[in-house]
């Protein structure tokens, strides 16, 4: 995302949580020859719902005079066999926003394998 004005990351957090659950939201100062203003990099857990957010979000008004630019990032490095794994607040946050459970335990309650 190009941000033409301040580094609003609350709003944009507010806007794009609309399509799906976000990973991260990052905002940055544009690089000095690209002029005043800022970029963002907002993560999806879902490349579906990063989707559906570039085709509704691309040069429109969100929360500022001037349209903002979406456009879908790629991986430029794809590095096969190292993909890192979730650590375990991240996957009750997907399991929360998709369960709709708030109070995920990680007690193991009774082992049933031992008992065979």
């Amino acid at each position: 995302v190009h941000l033409p004005g301040g580094p609003p990351q609350h709003s944009l957090f507010t806007v794009f949580s609309q399509f799906g659950l976000l990973y991260s939201v990052r905002v940055f100062p544009n690089a000095a020859v690209a002029g005043p203003g800022f970029y963002a990099v907002i993560k999806f857990y879902s490349a579906k719902d990063a989707h559906r957010a570039q085709k509704a979000c691309d040069q429109k008004q969100l929360f500022q005079k001037s349209p903002v630019k979406v456009r879908l990032g790629t991986r430029h490095k794809v590095v096969q066999h190292q993909a890192l794994p979730l650590n375990s607040s991240r996957c009750q946050e997907l399991a929360n926003y998709y369960f709709g459970f708030n109070g995920w335990s990680k007690r193991i309650l009774e082992d049933h394998y031992h008992s065979l």
